[in-house]
């Protein structure tokens, strides 16, 4: 489903972005320096470096995340992800994991959200305090998985 086309590398607007409780895919259109910090709840940090990038395609927008993770033990490899985000109601964005199936909702008026995976709860808070640097901290609780995840991202 990937497209590129000429807003693949547009950098996000920093004189606009949330404001007054609402927001808009296009906002979020560009390059962003994405950088990870994954902590365990035994202790063992893994890191994230790399950029995602947000392209408009068919009324929607394809979120491509790519980088490097360096593993607690130094190891370091190859990630990349993408999710479709869409319009939804009430001023929200819907956010779907790439094969279509649905992951959350967020809003600049509710910049929070919960999924359930199996057992394991999945919660986000979204911060666009400082927009045009903003960042995503999940919570991950379940028999399988116990972390906490921050993303910072900042125009490129």
């Amino acid at each position: 489903m990937s497209k590129t086309n000429r807003h693949s590398m547009t950098t996000p607007a920093a004189n606009t972005g949330p404001k007054m409780g609402r927001i808009s895919l296009t906002e979020f259109v560009g390059k962003w320096r994405l950088t990870r910090d994954i902590q365990e709840h035994t202790g063992g940090i893994t890191t994230f470096s790399g950029e995602a990038v947000l392209s408009e395609s068919d009324a929607q927008l394809e979120y491509r995340e790519s980088g490097r993770v360096t593993l607690a033990n130094s190891k370091t490899i190859h990630a990349e992800r993408i999710y479709i985000w869409r319009n939804g109601l009430n001023g929200q964005i819907d956010v779907y994991f790439a094969d279509k199936r649905f992951f959350h909702s967020f809003s600049a008026d509710k910049p929070y959200a919960e999924h359930l995976c199996g057992n394991d709860l999945y919660k986000v808070t979204y911060d666009f305090t400082r927009w045009p640097v903003w960042e995503s901290v999940w919570q991950v609780k379940g028999p399988r998985k116990d972390y906490t995840m921050v993303s910072h991202y900042a125009p490129l």
